[in-house]
């Protein structure tokens, strides 16, 4: 007997074949390495708990790496890199907000509004450079047809 797969699941298959092989030019060093670049502010300032925010970083940073790879293949077709992000904007937001989310529940409470619009803006660089990453690293594989 054949089996028989749906569409979805010949879909889905496939995206996590390329997650996977966008995932192994992905180093675990180097997020850690952007991570306490981005957030050492806060944590010598005791703002925020290093080591739950890192772990959470993580997971954040391969998600929007994810979403940059994703979108990459219409780079590789010709649009610009401003009309590729303005294609996954809201789901750029999206994760930039929840991000954010996530770093103020683990913050030490403070009642200073700065703090957490400083917050915000370090997040919202943090996921964009991690989906930038994902975009060219995408961008490389579809031109040397690895995808």
């Amino acid at each position: 007997m054949n089996v028989i797969h749906t569409l979805n699941e010949k879909r889905r298959e496939k995206q996590m074949e390329y997650e996977l092989n966008m995932l192994k030019e992905l180093s675990l060093k180097r997020i850690k390495d952007t991570v306490s670049q981005y957030f050492t502010f806060y944590f010598e300032s005791g703002a925020m708990y290093k080591s739950v925010v890192e772990e959470g970083c993580i997971d954040y940073a391969i998600e929007a790496y994810l979403l940059g790879a994703q979108y990459s293949r219409f780079g590789y077709y010709g649009e610009s890199i401003q009309s590729v992000r303005a294609r996954c904007i809201q789901e750029e937001k999206e994760l930039t907000h929840s991000f954010y989310e996530y770093l103020i529940c683990w913050a030490k409470a403070t009642n200073d509004h700065s703090i957490d619009e400083s917050i915000y803006l370090t997040s919202e660089w943090f996921i964009h450079s991690w989906w930038l990453e994902g975009y060219e690293v995408g961008e490389k594989r579809h031109k040397l047809r690895l995808h």
